[in-house]
């Protein structure tokens, strides 16, 4: 007897199949950007919680600095090593690892007793932050679609900003409206956290990973069960490289490390800066407590983000990374060449800032998985993610010093300054990869 299938029974077979692909992309991706969401999360309640916590440790300004760029520390440590780690073992594993050791760290925040401790429990917190980029961005990016990989890949930083915002939205809660213990303002990191943890459970692993690692029968099952295109995930015809930090150095990768590292340095820098001490820096510009004022800069980030979200696969990368840069420059060094402007100008300035930056920064979460093959990947995102926060955490460290002793109109000029070299050197190297897949966009540059 021979059994047939209809034309509707095979297409109700597609369609469900199609269904079940979106609905895993859905699904990667919001256990992905979650991961940027603690990270923009702990970052920003340090920033609106400092206050509280000097009060009771008694910190000095270097202390203070010390104890807000702990976690950029650690994630100049944890990327690295997790990028390799994942391009070592695999993405899977080290995407819930990672999580479980930032669960670790903050649950310890509400035990700390000393300046120390809490340095070196955001320190822990930092280095799983660090190991989240460099295997969150791959793994998504080895699975999103050519055609909407832009949009999901910024969706990282949209995340980063909202848990940026929340989290300054709580600490202005419970540090001025119901004021609490630091340690529980600090420790609601662990909410979200676990939240998330529980939710990468059964994600499987990448196929591009397992394809350059030999195990080409379980790549092909799992593309053809998630990816859009599991032919374009399954190329044979690329020769492996070695996974070590020497291959981002090498002639056909050089451009794209220098590029990645240093636009991302100067995206970061100067918003780091200003972002986690704006209360304090509004208030030095005569904006009353800056509370409010930080709560305008980081939603009008937000904005900004968003609107390089939607443009991104309409545009183009290059648009939204280059003017971008040179807006945030210029307004800048108004604010630093103008010590007598009104308030509102001040205002209107760090606004825009904050705006035309965040739009260039959505890209510092789409490049880095796009222009490294699969097999450097992720410590070619891990290399970038360290050298951003060298730039992230120099800021960070030295804004209040900077302040106080340079003053603020020096301080701008000097931010001014690092956005103008990120501008200069995404003019030069910045690739378009808009609608292009990742065998085409990390193939080797031979200058």
């Amino acid at each position: 007897m021979i059994t047939t299938t209809s034309p509707g029974t095979a297409a109700g077979k597609t369609e469900h199949a199609s269904a079940g692909k979106r609905r895993f992309l859905v699904r990667l991706t919001a256990a992905t950007v979650g991961g940027m969401f603690i990270d923009g999360y702990i970052l920003g309640i340090i920033g609106n919680a400092i206050g509280v916590v000097n009060a009771e440790l008694h910190m000095s300004l270097f202390a203070e600095g010390l104890t807000g760029a702990a976690a950029l520390i650690g994630i100049f440590f944890g990327g690295p090593l997790g990028g390799w780690l994942s391009d070592k073992l695999g993405r899977k594993p080290l995407f819930t690892i990672d999580l479980a050791l930032f669960i670790l760290g903050s649950v310890l925040q509400l035990f700390v007793a000393s300046a120390w401790q809490l340095f070196v429990v955001r320190l822990i917190m930092g280095i799983a932050i660090g190991a989240e980029y460099s295997v969150g961005w791959p793994l998504l990016a080895e699975f999103a679609p050519a055609r909407l990989r832009g949009r999901l890949m910024s969706l990282s930083e949209v995340a980063w900003y909202i848990g940026f915002m929340v989290s300054s939205a709580i600490a202005y809660l419970l540090v001025v409206v119901f004021p609490v213990d630091w340690r529980i303002i600090l420790g609601t990191s662990t909410v979200p956290a676990v939240i998330l943890f529980f939710a990468r459970f059964g994600l499987p692993e990448s196929p591009r990973w397992l394809i350059h690692k030999g195990r080409a029968e379980e790549a092909e099952r799992i593309a053809h069960a998630y990816l859009e295109d599991p032919g374009e995930a399954l190329e044979r015809g690329v020769p492996a490289r070695k996974a070590t930090f020497g291959a981002l150095f090498s002639r056909d990768y050089r451009r794209a490390t220098t590029f990645i590292s240093v636009f991302w340095f100067c995206a970061v820098a100067p918003y780091f800066a200003i972002a986690t001490f704006a209360a304090s820096v509004l208030a030095d510009y005569g904006l009353g407590d800056g509370l409010v004022g930080a709560l305008g800069i980081n939603g009008l980030a937000l904005v900004g983000v968003v609107v390089s979200l939607v443009l991104i696969d309409r545009i183009g990368r290059r648009k939204l990374t280059i003017p971008q840069q040179w807006v945030s420059a210029v307004v800048l060094v108004l604010i630093g060449l103008w010590p007598g402007a009104p308030s509102s100008v001040v205002l209107i300035c760090f606004f825009v800032f904050a705006f035309a930056n965040a739009m260039c920064t959505a890209l510092t979460g789409v490049y880095p998985g796009e222009i490294f093959p699969t097999e450097i990947r992720g410590i070619g995102t891990g290399f970038a993610t360290a050298f951003s926060r060298v730039g992230a955490g120099i800021g960070t460290f030295l804004l209040p010093w900077s302040m106080h002793h340079l003053g603020a109109g020096t301080s701008m000029l000097i931010a001014a300054a690092v956005c103008v070299l990120g501008a200069v050197v995404s003019q030069l190297l910045a690739p378009e990869t808009m609608g292009r897949s990742l065998s085409e966009t990390s193939a080797p540059h031979r200058p």
